[in-house]
């Protein structure tokens, strides 16, 4: 008993400040390589990493779970578990380093919570008292969100509560952690401010400011007409005599070349009278052809008609008279023939005025139905047609007397045409007081009955197009070239800008409408 005394006695010894430092740097050395083997394991694309010994990770908790393998039917019952693996009751037994695919099922509260994993054989104990094995196994695969749900319900069995589902979403710890010694970082230099974008605030607020002043100099010292539409000279076509409209296929905006053939009137009085006109002709001629033959056969006595005209309701009746009467009736039959051809041509021309050509290569505004049976009256409006020829399309601008004054033949203006951004330069042609001088198209009858306003002829300098004909425009008149020009140019670029965000916003909620149906439908199909 003395010799193990004095033995353990010799083996004990007071360490050195030498001996200090070299356990000092051995264990430096050993956890130097504890850190690099983790570092090498990361870098191997392992998923599983291993909490620190002095945070209870690897401690096994004997929970309630089964253990259900994927590649067959077989459930195990478990014993315990930890971070790094678990062991269960199994009928068969596994072969060390034999892999498997297998989840956890966990009771947690009222819900049953499934970890799957893939695992490593470690060895496999038959059981004493009884038919079975104990099988041990080591984690060698499991996704982070499992790994965390694992480490939740071993940290819940730790900490002496049961698992529930509601603990585990919880975002506090069951287990009370130790604390740590919290070193203060040093506090870093601010990196200075960048001045670039002090220098981009400066110009958005310049240029609110430009936009600003621009559209007030526009709206506020600007002549502003009443009214003003892209307008061209019509040529209203009417009916040249009453009768029924003739079939035609011209709508408004078809174009028409000049002498082509638009419809005609069908005036069935006038082609009465051209029958009744070459009834009477065809009669005189048969009558005088009749007396020549009598007096060419030398007779004493002509029979002939007492009249000349069967259409004048006279009873036509024969009688014998001498040559020299027949010939004096031949001269009169043949007065009364040239009468009727006379007639036959009046009546033709006027058959011929009912047919109706375009007087110029135009457009139609406006057009009657053609509808069978329509009946019109001599003067009535059948057509209305736009001559549309370079230098005929203007526009028209209804000014206030109290700005007349300031307006001058050759005048700039800006035009601007609906749906555009660039303005169109013009100069006045004329300033009209008495509008129905210049009948145009494209301005509807009642903006011409205000009576304080005057009517200002506009030239474009781009040529406008002629279906444009008819559509309002914005018309400013200028008295400064420079500070107008510059106006105008800025309101334009914001306005182009606001609508470009306008449509920008349009196209993205009907993209977000379209998929929210896209995604309706699919769900109502599934």
């Amino acid at each position: 008993m003395e010799d193990d005394t004095l033995h353990a006695k010799n083996q004990r010894h007071t360490p050195s400040l030498g001996e200090s430092l070299k356990a000092t740097n051995t264990d430096t050395t050993s956890h130097a390589k504890s850190v690099d083997q983790e570092n090498q394991r990361l870098t191997q694309g392992k998923m599983l990493k291993h909490e620190r010994r002095d945070e209870r990770g690897y401690i096994r908790v004997a929970i309630p779970f089964r253990v259900t393998l994927n590649d067959s039917n077989a459930e195990l019952n478990g014993n315990d578990v930890s971070l790094g693996g678990f062991s269960a009751q199994s009928q068969r037994s596994f072969e060390p380093g034999e892999r498997i695919s297998a989840s956890l099922l966990m009771a947690a509260g009222t819900f049953e919570l499934i970890v799957p994993l893939k695992a490593e054989c470690l060895y496999a104990t038959p059981i004493e008292a009884g038919k079975g094995y104990d099988v041990s196994f080591k984690i060698t695969d499991i996704e982070p969100k499992h790994h965390e749900s694992l480490r939740q319900i071993i940290r819940s069995g730790l900490s002496g509560r049961a698992p529930d589902i509601d603990g585990i979403l919880d975002s506090e710890d069951p287990q009370t952690p130790r604390k740590r010694q919290s070193t203060k970082p040093t506090p870093t230099s601010r990196p200075p401010k960048p001045i670039g974008r002090y220098i981009l605030l400066f110009l958005a607020i310049g240029l609110l400011i430009l936009a600003g002043a621009a559209t007030a100099y526009r709206n506020f010292m600007l002549i502003e007409p009443s009214f003003a539409a892209v307008t061209a000279p019509r040529i209203e076509i009417r009916a040249p005599s009453p009768g029924v409209l003739g079939e035609h296929e011209f709508t408004a905006g078809d174009r028409v070349e000049r002498d082509q053939l638009l419809t005609n009137v069908i005036n069935s009085d006038l082609r009465s009278d051209m029958i009744l006109a070459e009834a009477a002709l065809n009669y005189n001629n048969r009558l005088i052809e009749n007396l020549r033959e009598s007096l060419e056969g030398n007779n004493q006595e002509v029979s002939l008609a007492n009249s000349a005209q069967p259409a004048s309701g006279d009873t036509i009746t024969f009688e014998s008279v001498s040559p020299d009467i027949a010939e004096a009736r031949v001269e009169q039959f043949e007065v009364v023939r040239d009468y009727e051809n006379s007639r036959i041509a009046a009546l033709k021309e006027l058959e011929a005025s009912n047919e109706i050509y375009s007087p110029c290569d135009c457009i139609v505004a406006w057009a009657l139905s053609s509808a069978t049976g329509v009946y019109i009256d001599e003067g009535e409006r059948i057509m209305t047609l736009i001559r549309a020829d370079e230098g005929d399309v203007m526009v028209e601008a209804l000014v206030h007397m109290e700005d007349i004054s300031r307006i001058e033949p050759n005048q700039q203006a800006y035009v601007t045409l609906a749906n555009t951004s660039q303005p169109i330069r013009a100069r006045v042609r004329n300033v009209a007081l008495d509008i129905e001088l210049q009948p145009r198209a494209g301005f509807p009858s009642w903006v011409r009955q205000q009576q304080n306003v005057a009517s200002v002829l506009l030239i474009p300098e781009e040529p406008l197009p002629a279906e444009s004909v008819g559509q309002p425009v914005d018309v400013r008149f200028t008295e400064t070239q420079l500070l107008s020009d510059a106006s105008e140019r800025i309101w334009q670029g914001v306005n182009w800008i606001t609508q470009s965000s306008k449509g920008l916003y349009r196209a993205a909620i009907e993209k977000i409408d379209t998929y929210r149906e896209g995604s309706d439908e699919t769900s109502n199909e599934g």
